[in-house]
């Protein structure tokens, strides 16, 4: 711990035994604090090779849109914005003259009816300079299903070629075409053969077209669609294929594993059939998952913290008041449990803090859980940085109040 920590924990703390008591909680939360920190750095070295830029922003799509709460060090390589300058603005930094607003319309409509979204569009770095940005956005739900946050993997796809593809549909647009060769790929004939695949699948699976071209698709695969996918080739009806969708584990040329979701679509050129596979990596999203889930891990920490307890409730005067304080809370403001209690929460709070203090437990009390930093007046007149997690917590005798805990800014990093 830090001389400046240390001094901090000392001014807060009513006597030696608040001190030791302070001074073992930080402890504890910055060994945990390390802990995620780690598991983060293993994330993006995870992620490293499969996208660029990933993405994390809030679920609100109105004016002015999602924030942005993580973005990953392939965002700052790509955009020119370092995570700091990020996190808290909206994606819209990103948009300029040329972004097209038709795709941005349809990007927003697929997120509101909660459906994955992929697209692309020009985008504009920090030095105004333009690259064209291809999104594959997906909600994130928590452990009930609700969505509590989008994920946007992205490829900087400006000076990508269309190379080590044939195309076989003359009737599709340049346009459509232009599309699919950005995308990942694979062509298939009516027997299962492989006839081509794009640089993003060879790039993606490390296998060259030539020893692809020796195999057929469903030796790539392992699991229970090997089989399935044989079958259909073996009786192949174009029903089995055109706007299907496939979950497969792709096998890499170095043994490893992707779970992907396979869109099939049928081409033709001079009465000859090709099945084309458009592959969307899911390995990725579980453990951007999977990771945010042991994140959440420290929000539980707060949320079942007693040392900082307290619970608000609403008087007949429609005031915010503190009904219960633990005594930990008021060796932090330095006042004993009959000074607060029942004392307006607005005496406690930094003047110019306390309108969205106000908005954050209103909206607790009308039964949505939310965590707000600000500033709490301590007996002296001093300011404390606080975290402020808080959840509704209805009973019977009081069917309306807020129960939450507060954290020393310094102890949530």
């Amino acid at each position: 711990m830090n001389d400046e920590i240390r001094k901090t924990i000392e001014e807060c703390s009513k006597d030696h035994e608040s001190f030791e008591k302070l001074k073992s909680l930080f402890e504890e939360q910055q060994k945990r604090a390390s802990q995620y920190m780690n598991w983060l750095e293993l994330l993006e070295r995870a992620i490293r090779n499969d996208y660029e830029s990933i993405v994390i922003t809030e679920l609100n799509l109105e004016e002015p849109g999602p924030k942005i709460v993580y973005a990953n060090d392939g965002f700052t390589r790509m955009t020119g914005y370092s995570r700091e300058e990020a996190i808290g603005k909206t994606p819209r930094i990103l948009q300029g003259e040329k972004t097209d607003q038709e795709v941005l319309r349809t990007l927003k409509e697929k997120l509101i009816n909660g459906q994955p979204f992929f697209g692309h569009t020009v985008n504009y770095r920090k030095d105004g300079t333009e690259f064209v940005n291809q999104w594959d956005i997906h909600p994130l739900t928590d452990k009930d299903g609700n969505v509590t946050h989008w994920v946007s993997y992205q490829h900087d796809i400006t000076e990508r070629k269309i190379t080590e593809k044939k195309l076989y549909d003359a009737e599709v647009e340049f346009d459509d075409l232009h599309e699919e060769a950005k995308s990942t790929i694979l062509d298939l004939d009516v027997e299962g053969n492989i006839l081509t695949g794009n640089r993003s699948f060879l790039d993606l699976t490390g296998y060259d077209l030539d020893e692809l071209q020796e195999i057929k698709f469903w030796e790539l695969l392992t699991g229970a669609a090997r089989e399935s996918i044989r079958k259909k080739f073996e009786s192949f009806k174009p029903s089995d294929f055109e706007g299907r969708d496939f979950e497969i584990t792709l096998v890499k040329s170095d043994g490893g594993k992707i779970e992907m979701i396979a869109k099939a679509r049928l081409l033709g050129d001079n009465g000859r059939k090709v099945i084309r596979m458009k592959l969307s990596n899911r390995s990725l999203e579980k453990r951007i998952v999977k990771m945010l889930q042991k994140q959440s891990a420290y929000d539980r920490i707060l949320d079942n913290s007693t040392d900082f307890g307290y619970k608000v409730s609403v008087n007949n005067s429609g005031e915010l008041i503190y009904s219960s304080i633990s005594n930990s809370f008021c060796n932090i403001i330095g006042l004993h449990k009959n000074d607060i209690e029942g004392e307006p929460v607005r005496d406690r709070i930094l003047e110019e803090d306390w309108p969205k203090v106000k908005k954050h437990l209103e909206k607790v009390l009308k039964g949505k859980p939310n965590t707000e930093e600000y500033e709490m007046v301590t007996r002296d007149g001093a300011s404390i940085s606080v975290i402020d997690s808080a959840k509704p917590h209805p009973d019977e005798d009081n069917p309306k109040y807020a129960k939450g805990s507060v954290s020393l800014k310094i102890l949530a990093g």
